[in-house]
């Protein structure tokens, strides 16, 4: 049996997620396919609301000469923390819980920053709320967190604004309602935060607490990519690809993708490799193709590491290795990539860089065809049939060429109409 193989994009969000999406046409022919789902963001991803003390150091509550060290400054400070000063004990919190000139002690800091909370201090409240959420000081409690962060979005706070967004989507300390979630994200993205506003965008994507609307979708995108957002500029490449809430332009994509790939963005380094793969919107380049999946694989990201395979494979813009494919598949595969754990299957079986083992190759096909692989389970059917790694089990075999031929899979097809013809 012939292994199909072919890249694919993969877009990987941080807050809104694009599961990887598997495309096999021909050998060497990739296909972005389109994409399965799409999911709000898991409650790791919420805001940090200390993240702006970070940035401003302690607060001018005190003022502290250039030269100065916390040392000099902290008794001067704690002096009108205990005062009632709500600035001060905000400072106070945020030096435990930074550590700053201190041992850090999240206790501590929690205690201050309630303080400040109690005092009405709305930047305090978002803090405490973070620090609810995640357990800092404090055993975790979504409803506290929801309580503060409630506080503190009602005075205005953007960033709290934004994390009862995700608190409503998530149905954190509060019953699931992407109603409210909207409300909150559109407060907080009106106001300028990039984060929401891609959530925003993501919402009206997905139909989620409003009705589903592309033009929005890519409004909110560009928004929060025109901040500087790469997620969000990701996505707009994304939809400029497949033509969803703007004409379709390959060009633009490849404009996109690139703006969020030279900063960093995994995904977007990935995606990037695919156009240049392709020759969507840009000259076809295996080179440039090569040089962004590695990118993005040395990042750890899944979808690149098998795509990587893919090159090493067919000896495109790479000199052509079995051993270097399979030791991306490998990594692809031991991430839970259902492509690469197929790859990996049918290396075993054919002994393709590595000893013929009929055993291992039927682990890896399982794992991807439980995950829905319609070519992994066409690979499981066979082996079954041909009794290889198992015992021979035609109700087995005809169990997963089904599977496979219901997601019109072109060999699980085959395979099952050859199979009926012999139970005649």
């Amino acid at each position: 049996m012939k292994k199909r193989q072919g890249c694919r994009v993969a877009l990987v969000l941080v807050v809104l997620v694009w599961l990887p999406v598997v495309a096999s046409a021909g050998e060497g022919s990739p296909d972005p396919g389109n994409p399965v789902s799409m999911g709000l963001a898991s409650s790791d991803e919420i805001k940090a609301g200390a993240q702006a003390e970070e940035k401003e150091g302690v607060e001018r509550a005190v003022v502290q000469p250039a030269s100065s060290s916390i040392q000099d400054i902290l008794p001067a400070l704690r002096a009108k923390a205990e005062a009632g000063d709500a600035k001060a004990q905000r400072s106070l919190g945020f030096i435990y819980e930074k550590g700053k000139g201190v041992p850090r002690n999240h206790a501590e800091a929690l205690k201050w920053y309630r303080k400040a909370a109690g005092r009405g201090d709305a930047r305090a409240q978002r803090i405490l709320g973070y620090m609810y959420y995640y357990g800092k000081g404090a055993p975790q409690n979504y409803g506290e967190a929801l309580l503060w962060y409630r506080k503190a979005a009602a005075q205005g706070n953007v960033d709290a604004q934004y994390n009862l967004g995700v608190m409503y989507q998530d149905g954190k300390g509060v019953v699931q309602n992407h109603g409210e979630a909207m409300k909150w994200y559109r407060k907080a993205a009106d106001r300028g935060n990039a984060t929401a506003q891609f959530n925003l965008g993501g919402m009206y994507l997905e139909g989620k607490g409003v009705a589903q609307d592309y033009g929005e979708a890519a409004k909110w995108y560009r928004k929060a990519a025109d901040r500087g957002d790469t997620t969000a500029q990701n996505s707009l490449g994304f939809m400029c690809q497949l033509g969803k809430g703007m004409a379709q332009d390959d060009g633009k994509a490849v404009q996109w993708y690139r703006k969020a790939a030279d900063r960093g963005d995994a995904s977007a380094q990935n995606s990037l490799g695919f156009m240049y793969h392709e020759g969507k919107g840009v000259a076809q380049n295996y080179g440039e193709a090569l040089k962004w999946y590695r990118k993005a694989a040395n990042q750890g990201y899944a979808a690149a590491q098998n795509n990587l395979g893919v090159m090493y494979s067919n000896g495109k813009g790479v000199a052509q290795s079995d051993d270097e494919s399979l030791k991306w598949y490998r990594k692809a595969a031991d991430q839970g990539d259902a492509e690469a754990q197929d790859s990996v299957g049918f290396k075993y079986e054919n002994g393709i860089g590595v000893a013929k083992d009929y055993a291992e190759a039927m682990r890896w096909y399982r794992k991807a065809a439980e995950q829905g692989n319609a070519e992994a389970q066409s690979h499981l059917a066979f082996m079954y049939e041909a009794g290889k790694g198992v015992p021979r089990d035609h109700g087995e075999a005809l169990k997963w060429c089904r599977k496979a031929a219901d997601q019109g899979d072109a060999y699980g097809k085959e395979l099952l109409e050859t199979l009926k013809a012999r139970q005649n």
